[in-house]
C-alpha cells in the first residue's frame, strides 16, 4: 500500500510550479488530489498527468477541479469547501502555497492596489484558506504553509528584500500565523506547520522576479540618456523577450522602438543590461549556498511530504522548517535598548501624528511630550513635515484567530499592514513630491516615520497563544520596514528613514510611553540615520 493512499491533499496554486510538484509528489506516493487555480487550461493538463500517474500505480485515487478559484477571493474559497463539505469529503492534508511576485519595484513605486492584492493572496488567500478546511477535516490533519526565508528573523537581524516590501510583509505575518494556530487547532487535533524554502528553480524567479528587480535597478540608477519613466516603459515592451530566439528578440526590439519611438539600439542594450544585471543576482545569491545550487520544485515537494508524515507532523506541530541553506549576511536591524541621547532631537521640529482608533491615551501622552520638547504636533499631512508618526493601536481581544469572520479578519489586515503602509507612501509624497514617479528625486531627501506597532500583552500570566495572536501583526510589520528602509537608503540614496517601534515586553511589563519618547527622540538623531538598526523593543532589557 502506498504511503497516502485513501488520503486527500489540496493544493493550492496547483496548476503549475511548485504547487503542481507537490501535488504530483503525494500522487506518486497514492493520495488523491483537489487541485485548484485561478486558470483552467494548467489544471486541466495537471488533472490528466496525475491521472496517468494514477493508473500506473493502480491507487484508485481520484482528481478533482476547482478552476476559477483566487485565494483571496471569500466567496470562490467558501464556497469550494462548502461544495467539499456536501460531498462529504475529508482533507487529510491542506498546503497553502498559492502566491503572487507582486509588485518588484521600490515601495515608494509600488501601486498600492498591488500592494494590498499580494497581501490578500498570500496572507489572507492561507488564512481563508486554513479556516474554511476546517469544516473538512478531522483529527490528525495538517495544514502545512509555504513561506520564505526572506522574511525570517534571525537573532538581532531580520532579513530586507529590496523590491519586495508587500510580498515580505505577507510572507513574515504567514509564518506567525502558523505558530498562532497551531496553538488553536490542538483540540481539534490538526497540525499547523511552515516551511520557508530556500531560493527554488521556477520560471516565476527567472522570467518574472530577476529580470523586474534588473529593471527596477535601472529605472533608479539610470540608463544612457532614458528618463526613469522611459527605462519602465521600454522595459515593459521587452522584458517579455528574455530566453526567447535572436529573431524573436530582434522583431520584439524593432515593435518596441517604433512603438515608443526610441533607437532599436538602446533597446538592445538595455535589454542585455537588464539579463547582465538578472544574472548577477542569481549568482549572488548562488554563492551564499554551500552547494551553490536552487531547490527544485522535486526537493520542495519531497520536503512538504515528509512534513505530512504522522509522527514527524506531531514532532514539528507549530515549527517554521527552514529549507533555507543561504547564508544571508546582513547587519543588525533589531535593538531592544535605545541609547541614551541627552540632545533634544525634537525642538523645533514639525511632527505629524496619525493614530488607528483606541489609540488616543499614547498618542495624547506623546503628543504632550513632543510638545514639551519645543515640537510642533499636527494631524495636517502636508507642508514641511519632519516626522511622521503611526501608531497602529493594538490587537482588540477575542479568543482565537480561527474563529474570526472574514469581515473581522479584514479589518486587523488593514489595520496592521494596508493601513500603515499607506501612511508611509503618503508621508513619502510629502517628503519628495513626485519620487513615486521619479527616484532621482530621492536623493539626499530627508524625513523620518515612525510606525508604532501593537503592543505584547501585559500580565503576569500571559499565555503563549496570546502571545502569537499580536506576533502575526507584529511579524508583518518588520520585514516590512526593514525592507523600505534598505530601498531608501541602500537604492535611492536618500536620508529618508522609516523604523518600527514594538512597545511591551515577553515577560508581560507594562509598556512604557517615556521609553516610547526617548526612542522618538534617538530616531531624530544623525546617529540613527546612519545605523542600520530599524526596529527597537525599547521596554524589553536584554
Amino acid at each position: 500500500m502506498l504511503k497516502f493512499q485513501n488520503k486527500t491533499i489540496l493544493v493550492t496554486g496547483s496548476g503549475t510550479g511548485i504547487g503542481q510538484a507537490i501535488t504530483k509528489k503525494f500522487v506518486e506516493n497514492g493520495a488523491s488530489a483537489i487541485i485548484l487555480g485561478r486558470r483552467k487550461e494548467p489544471l486541466e493538463e495537471t488533472a490528466k498527468m496525475l491521472e496517468e500517474i494514477i493508473k500506473e500505480k493502480q491507487s484508485n485515487a481520484t482528481i478533482k477541479i476547482f478552476d476559477g478559484v483566487d485565494v483571496s477571493n471569500e466567496k470562490a474559497v467558501t464556497d469550494m469547501f462548502d461544495a467539499l463539505k456536501s460531498e462529504n469529503v475529508n482533507l487529510d492534508v491542506v498546503v497553502n502555497n498559492a502566491g503572487v511576485s507582486g509588485p518588484v519595484t521600490c515601495f515608494a513605486h509600488a501601486p498600492f492596489d498591488q500592494f494590498r492584492s499580494t497581501v490578500g493572496i498570500h496572507l489572507t488567500g492561507t488564512f481563508w484558506t486554513s479556516v474554511q478546511a476546517l469544516k473538512v477535516m478531522k483529527e490528525g490533519a495538517k495544514i502545512i504553509t509555504i513561506s520564505t526565508f526572506f522574511a525570517e528573523e534571525r537573532p538581532l537581524e531580520q532579513r530586507p528584500y529590496r523590491f519586495r516590501s508587500p510580498y515580505t510583509a505577507s510572507q513574515g505575518a504567514k509564518n506567525r500565523l502558523v505558530e498562532a494556530m497551531s496553538w488553536e487547532l490542538t483540540e481539534k487535533g490538526i497540525i499547523s506547520i511552515g516551511t520557508n524554502p530556500g531560493p527554488v528553480h521556477s520560471d516565476r524567479i527567472y522570467k518574472t522576479v530577476y529580470p523586474k528587480a534588473a529593471s527596477e535597478f535601472l529605472r533608479v540608477s539610470g540608463f544612457e540618456d532614458l528618463t526613469p519613466a522611459e527605462v519602465e516603459s521600454a522595459n515593459k515592451e521587452i522584458l517579455g523577450l528574455l530566453g526567447e530566439d535572436d529573431e524573436t528578440v530582434k522583431a520584439g526590439i524593432k515593435s518596441a522602438a517604433q512603438k515608443l519611438g526610441k533607437d532599436e539600439t538602446t533597446l538592445t542594450s538595455l535589454l542585455d543590461k537588464v539579463k547582465s544585471i538578472a544574472e548577477k543576482i542569481q549568482k549572488n545569491t548562488s554563492t551564499m549556498i554551500p552547494d551553490q545550487q536552487f531547490l527544485s520544485q522535486e526537493q520542495v515537494a519531497t520536503t512538504v511530504l515528509t512534513l505530512a508524515d504522522d509522527a514527524q507532523a506531531k514532532i514539528l506541530n507549530g515549527k517554521i522548517i527552514p529549507g533555507d541553506r543561504v547564508f544571508y549576511p546582513v547587519k543588525s536591524h533589531i535593538r531592544s535598548s535605545v541609547p541614551k541621547v541627552e540632545k533634544n532631537n525634537l525642538d523645533g521640529k514639525r511632527v505629524c501624528i496619525i493614530a488607528a482608533d483606541g489609540n488616543e491615551e499614547r498618542i495624547s501622552s506623546i503628543t504632550s511630550m513632543i510638545e514639551e520638547k519645543g515640537g510642533q504636533v499636527t494631524l495636517d499631512d502636508t507642508g514641511d513635515i519632519d516626522l511622521f508618526i503611526h501608531g497602529t493601536g493594538n490587537v482588540p481581544n477575542f479568543p482565537k484567530l480561527t474563529e474570526l469572520s472574514r469581515d473581522e479578519w479584514d479589518k486587523l489586515v488593514n489595520q496592521f499592514i494596508n493601513t500603515p503602509a499607506m501612511i508611509t507612501q503618503s508621508a513619502l509624497d510629502t517628503f519628495v513630491p513626485g519620487g513615486s514617479d521619479d527616484p532621482r528625486k530621492f536623493k539626499d531627501a530627508k524625513g523620518r516615520i515612525v510606525i508604532i506597532g501593537p503592543d505584547l500583552p501585559a500580565g503576569k500570566k500571559i499565555s503563549g497563544h496570546e502571545r502569537a495572536k499580536v506576533e502575526v501583526f507584529r511579524g508583518a510589520l518588520r520585514p516590512f520596514v526593514t525592507t523600505i528602509n534598505q530601498e531608501f537608503s541602500d537604492v535611492l540614496k536618500s536620508n529618508v528613514r522609516a523604523f518600527l517601534i514594538l512597545p511591551g515586553t515577553v515577560d508581560g511589563k507594562e509598556p512604557n510611553n517615556e521609553n516610547i519618547m526617548n526612542t522618538i527622540n534617538y530616531l531624530m538623531s544623525d546617529e540613527a540615520a546612519s545605523s542600520s538598526e530599524v526596529i527597537f523593543c525599547p521596554d524589553e532589557t536584554r
